[in-house]
């Protein structure tokens, strides 16, 4: 019996477990609300960065649809004063647009052809042979295209000179090519070499030979890497500036490098209008293969081992 007063303790106990319930109970909510607030400032910056993004992309494009239908556009005017096609047929009116235009497509293709007789064997040697200095040799590839182009096209004008190569065909080839070596090289590699090996030792268990097993197993497996290799070389080309008019002016004048005598000798708008005519085959192009690009082949092609 003198154990009893003990059984309030234990009912006090009972009773403020409950009482204190509710004071634990909006916890979880808060810890949900810092989360979503978390969550929101997250989802903003992202929208930010993607309108910056999106202003830094398209905001040259947009400037230049709007200047190449433009009279004129002062400061600090919004839009232009008018609107005019003249500046379109001042250029189609131009008798060197079509000769610049013929030798850029001419210049283009030839190169990829050239540089994929000489890049796609390269390619599938770094991919299948572990020979010595091939590490070097990949670095070496990659590294043409880590120095400012200029310096190189000026030393390879004075070889030029020796050979009897400058202002020709030959010589703008030349150097349009040494602009593709790192595309034509490293993104094939990696396409032969995520090819799986034991596919083409089950096509030659088959009785498969060498060229056969190249032809219907490793070149169909690999051919969204070269399609993009093809593709960026062939955009390389097309856009290639300053080693063609350092080679290959007066006499072959290209379509980027008409843009020079564009931008200092007619009005802004003219540059305007050719930029656009410029930029139109490199849209479509990239277009063509935007679902190899996104699928992960171009990221793919500069991971070799």
């Amino acid at each position: 019996m003198t154990n009893l007063p003990t059984l309030p303790a234990a009912t006090s106990a009972t009773s403020a477990t409950p009482a204190d319930a509710p004071a634990r109970g909006p916890l979880p909510r808060a810890v949900g609300a810092g989360r979503g607030g978390k969550r929101s400032v997250g989802t903003l910056l992202n929208a930010l960065f993607v309108l910056v993004l999106a202003v830094f992309i398209l905001g040259p494009l947009a400037w230049l649809g709007i200047r190449a239908f433009a009279t004129s556009w002062t400061y600090p005017n919004l839009m232009p004063d008018g609107w005019t096609l003249q500046w379109w047929q001042a250029v189609f009116d131009d008798p060197n647009l079509k000769t610049s235009v013929t030798l850029s497509f001419e210049f283009a293709f030839v190169t990829v052809f050239v540089s994929a007789v000489l890049c796609l064997p390269a390619a599938y040697a770094f991919a299948r042979f572990d020979f010595p200095g091939r590490r070097f040799f990949l670095i070496g590839l990659f590294a043409t295209n880590a120095f400012p182009k200029m310096g190189l096209f000026v030393a390879l004008a004075s070889l030029f000179y020796a050979l009897n190569l400058m202002t020709t065909f030959v010589g703008v080839v030349i150097v349009h090519v040494l602009g593709t070596i790192v595309f034509m090289t490293w993104i094939p590699a990696a396409a032969f070499a995520a090819v799986p090996r034991s596919l083409e030792e089950a096509a030659r268990d088959a009785g498969a030979g060498r060229f056969t097993v190249m032809r219907k197993v490793t070149l169909p497996l690999a051919a969204p890497g070269i399609l993009i290799a093809l593709i960026l070389s062939f955009l390389a080309s097309f856009d290639e500036a300053q080693g063609t008019y350092l080679v290959g002016s007066p006499d072959y004048i290209t379509m980027p490098t008409q843009m020079y005598s564009l931008v200092l000798n007619y009005p802004p708008q003219v540059a305007a209008v050719f930029s656009i005519l410029l930029a139109i085959p490199s849209a479509v192009l990239l277009l063509f293969v935007r679902k190899h690009i996104m699928g992960g082949q171009l990221a793919e092609g500069f991971q070799i081992r």
